[in-house]
């Protein structure tokens, strides 16, 4: 498996995006409001790799996973973390959570940040064995529910 900078030479964004819709689709049923994955395009998927830092995970030619970086204040925000699911399970997750905490030293920030929905109680318990601890409780707008938990990991410098 190789990991790759999602850069302006990168055309696959209708692959990517089926990447991305096959991975969250099992949440679909399961998650209200519905997932932003759900609004993506390519068109809209592409600005989103130009305004963050995206990598992509390859076996071969085909995408199996990728992820969507986002500095902020005092952390490095992970978001759009995809495995294709013929793809999970085979360490590509850590993988690319290995690049993200990269990337969160070269630019000096001492955390990761993530939300996972409220309903996902599996991906709360994966994100805790990488190393993740809850940090925040939140409801999207118009909900007086929680609807999704935050959760941070030290980046070991």
């Amino acid at each position: 498996m190789n990991i790759i900078r999602i850069d302006e030479d990168f055309q696959r964004w209708e692959e990517l995006l089926a990447l991305v819709l096959s991975s969250f689709a099992y949440m679909n049923d399961r998650i209200d409001p519905p997932s932003s994955a759900l609004k993506l395009t390519p068109t809209t998927l592409a600005d989103k790799a130009r305004s963050e830092i995206a990598y992509a995970a390859m076996e071969g030619d085909a995408l199996c996973g990728c992820v969507f970086l986002r500095p902020e204040e005092a952390c490095l925000y992970v978001g759009k973390l995809a495995i294709a699911p013929d793809a999970q399970g085979r360490g590509i997750g850590r993988r690319l959570l290995a690049v993200s905490e990269e990337v969160a030293r070269s630019h000096s920030l001492p955390s990761l940040r993530l939300e996972t929905r409220i309903e996902l109680v599996e991906n709360h318990d994966v994100f805790i064995r990488w190393g993740f601890e809850k940090t925040a409780e939140n409801a999207h707008p118009g909900f007086t529910r929680t609807t999704s938990i935050e959760m941070r990991k030290p980046v070991p410098a």
